[in-house]
C-alpha cells in the first residue's frame, strides 16, 4: 500500500544541508553571520549559483532568510532545487535511522519519488 506525503520543509538538520549541498554540486555550508542586502542573518550559509547574497539557514527556528530581489539577484529555481534537495536528504535520513531502505527517482515534471521500504536496509 502506498501513501502520499505532503512536507512543508523547515530547515533544521545541518547534515542534510550538507547533504543537499553535495548533491547539487554546491560548495559546502558555513556558519556564519552574513549581510543581506539591507540586514544580517547568522547562520548556515549556503550560496547558490550566480546569487548575489547566501541562503541562510537558522537550524534553531527552521527559517530561511535570503534576498534575492525578485529572481534580479538569484534565480528561484536554484532556491526550490536547494529546498527539493533538502527534503529528500532529510526524508531519507529519518527513514534509515528507523532502518527503512530508500530509493529515490527523478520524475519527468522534475520531482523526486522517494520510496521508503519498512523494515528493509539500505
Amino acid at each position: 500500500m502506498s501513501h502520499i506525503v505532503e512536507i512543508k520543509t523547515e530547515i533544521r538538520d545541518e547534515a542534510a544541508v550538507k547533504a543537499a549541498c553535495a548533491r547539487l554540486n554546491l560548495s559546502q555550508p558555513e556558519h556564519k553571520t552574513v549581510r543581506l542586502y539591507n540586514a544580517t542573518a547568522t547562520g548556515l550559509c549556503v550560496q547558490l549559483p550566480q546569487w548575489q547574497y547566501p541562503v541562510v539557514c537558522n537550524l534553531q527556528t527552521g527559517q530561511v532568510s535570503y534576498d534575492n530581489f525578485n529572481g534580479h539577484w538569484g534565480e528561484q529555481k536554484h532556491l526550490n532545487a536547494f529546498l527539493q534537495g533538502y527534503a529528500v536528504e532529510k526524508a531519507k535520513i529519518e527513514a534509515r535511522k528507523k532502518g527503512h531502505s530508500v530509493t529515490e527517482s527523478q520524475l519527468q515534471d522534475g520531482s523526486i519519488r522517494v520510496t521508503v521500504r519498512v523494515g528493509g536496509a539500505a
